[in-house]
């Protein structure tokens, strides 16, 4: 836990360390607001009892008590803006930061983490860390100034009970809370576990939900993901069973606080060391003081739930690589030969041979189909060509140079067009653009001629100002991926990945999309990942991994005439 607090927790704090002290100042200001209110209410109420002469008499209390009520809801908002405030800006740097560590990698979220895992950190984990501040940083630094206060007030009338209140004080604000998270952090980490898990299902579920009815399992996925619900839920029941028989706890102790502070006053008026007006001031001034230090008692409660947030964000972090911009003078690089030689890569935490001592060399210009079934180790091995992973064992080099060394210039090497290429809500020609910032619209529509769009949009209204909106939807999945492709060859680079670019889309449509592919990336190296054999015939070379190795290689040709294991199935593929 201390390693994820100096990772997550320290440097946010240093950063805004201003605003967090005002936070806390204010919310020290609010809470000793309130207790002055109930002790100068206290006392007015005990001394108005007494029917003083003149009004004058208690003019001073009237005039204190409207005071601590207004200046504790001032000093309560200010302290929620402040404190609001600096918790958002952190958990923006702390989504900026998960964001940059995803980013470069987009292309192997699937293959490195679960979908549930990553929506969980976006979507649960983040918004937990604000708690780490606002319910447990905040509350207990607030408590403890309370707590100084509230024992040095006391230690002025009477010493000896000072330090007896004072034991019973910390008592409530930390032995209770530690028994207490002894007790519910099986409960809190089964809980969080739960949650996890059905984020998993549910994602795997709503992703797959074709696979799921194709194969007829339909009812044997709704009743485990209702038993995972109903498990989820009765542990949410337990943990919320205990909160409110706490709360219940924590309030019958303040009420034998109260009790044992109003008789201690009682006994002190009687020996005459008080006067009897203050007898309900001192006893009513115990609730708002408890109002400061059972929110500690929350906090501490709260550590589990932590721990698994900071362990689950690390996890995403451990799987990230450093970025930096290479140190490859790019203008050396025209037509690369790309060199896999004796590879092999481990992932962090594993013993399996994701990559298991490939060799492969891609000549300039050569089309390479990467086949295999998902684990197979496709997707590894096109990151350690983009320089994503280091190898365990072996090197990659394109033209000259590893290709760890190009950073994140590898993509003025390399452009990527994978399953759903990002198309922003605005124009056409827009997004084509940001494959070159600089492109003239004469080079934007020989591009889009290229990818035979260019009918398509001259039919449409507004041509290639025609607005995309959100990731294209207003176009169909073939008419994006041209889009996405047109952006690619406005990039202009010597290689390019095609990740399945072609799932989702019916067989006609996916021929018709390749056969444009391949006609406008004739001259580039195409490295080809897919599952499906459709145009394969057209390929130079077909690479087929198995378990992280190369279990065949040649052309289509070679391949099914050798192969019996190919030529079943391109024959599945092809349906015969």
């Amino acid at each position: 836990m201390k390693q994820y607090i100096g990772e997550y927790v320290t440097p946010y704090l240093k950063k805004y360390r201003a605003m967090i002290g005002w936070t806390i100042f204010f919310g020290t200001l609010a809470l000793l607001s309130a207790a002055m209110l109930t002790f100068t209410s206290g006392y007015l109420i005990s001394r108005t009892s007494e029917r003083p002469e003149t009004i004058l008499m208690v003019y001073v209390p009237i005039v204190a008590v409207r005071t601590f009520g207004i200046s504790r809801s001032v000093f309560k908002y200010v302290e929620r803006l402040l404190g609001h405030n600096a918790v958002l800006k952190m958990l923006a740097d702390m989504r900026v930061k998960l964001y940059q560590a995803l980013e470069p990698q987009a292309l192997f979220i699937r293959e490195r983490f679960k979908t549930g895992d990553l929506l969980g950190a976006v979507a649960d984990d983040i918004e937990h860390l604000q708690d780490v501040y606002i319910r447990t940083i905040f509350p207990t630094l607030i408590g403890l100034f309370v707590f100084v206060f509230a024992a040095g007030g006391l230690a002025t009338q009477d010493p000896l009970f000072a330090l007896i209140m004072s034991g019973l004080m910390l008592i409530v604000a930390f032995v209770y809370p530690l028994v207490s998270l002894y007790m519910l952090k099986k409960h809190q980490t089964t809980s969080k576990r739960l949650h996890s898990q059905l984020y998993e299902s549910f994602t795997d579920a709503l992703f797959g939900v074709t696979d799921w009815m194709i194969s007829g399992r339909k009812k044997t996925y709704t009743e485990q993901f209702l038993q995972e619900a109903k498990a989820s839920d009765e542990a949410e029941k337990k943990l919320d069973y205990w909160h409110q028989s706490r709360t219940f706890q924590l309030q019958l102790i303040t009420g034998a606080l109260v009790i044992i502070v109003g008789c201690w006053a009682g006994l002190q008026a009687a020996n005459g060391h008080l006067t009897p007006t203050y007898i309900a001031a001192f006893t009513l001034v115990v609730m708002p003081i408890m109002e400061a230090l059972i929110p500690i008692s929350h906090a501490v409660e709260r550590v589990p739930v932590y721990e698994e947030s900071f362990r689950r964000l690390d996890a995403v972090k451990q799987q990230t690589y450093e970025e930096f911009e290479g140190d490859v003078p790019l203008e050396t690089i025209e037509r690369p030969v790309i060199s896999v030689e004796h590879v092999s890569y481990t992932y962090p935490g594993s013993e399996r041979l994701a990559v298991d001592h490939v060799d492969l060399t891609i000549r300039p210009g050569e089309k390479i189909a990467i086949l295999g079934r998902s684990g197979a180790g496709k997707s590894t091995l096109l990151q350690l060509i983009l320089g994503l992973a280091k190898p365990t064992e072996g090197r990659v080099t394109i033209g000259d140079y590893e290709s760890e060394r190009f950073g994140t210039s590898i993509y003025d090497v390399v452009s990527v067009l994978n399953q759903k290429p990002y198309l922003f809500a605005t124009s056409v020609a827009n997004n084509i653009r940001l494959g070159s910032q600089e492109a003239t619209d004469e080079r934007i529509q020989r591009v889009v001629q290229d990818v035979q769009l260019s009918d398509y949009l001259s039919s449409l209204p507004n041509g290639l100002d025609t607005q995309m909106e959100e990731t294209g939807q207003r176009f169909s999945g073939g008419e994006r991926q041209r889009i996405a492709l047109s952006r690619i060859l406005l990039k202009d680079t010597p290689i390019v990945v095609l990740d399945e670019p072609t799932v989702g889309l019916d067989p006609a449509t996916e021929r018709q999309l390749l056969e444009t592919m391949y006609d406008a990336l004739e001259e580039k190296t195409v490295l080809h990942i897919t599952h499906h054999l459709t145009y394969i015939e057209k390929m130079d070379r077909i690479v087929f991994m198995d378990e992280g190795r190369i279990a065949m290689i040649g052309s289509h040709e070679q391949l099914y005439a050798t192969n019996e294991r190919y030529r079943n199935l391109y024959e599945l593929d092809r349906g015969l």
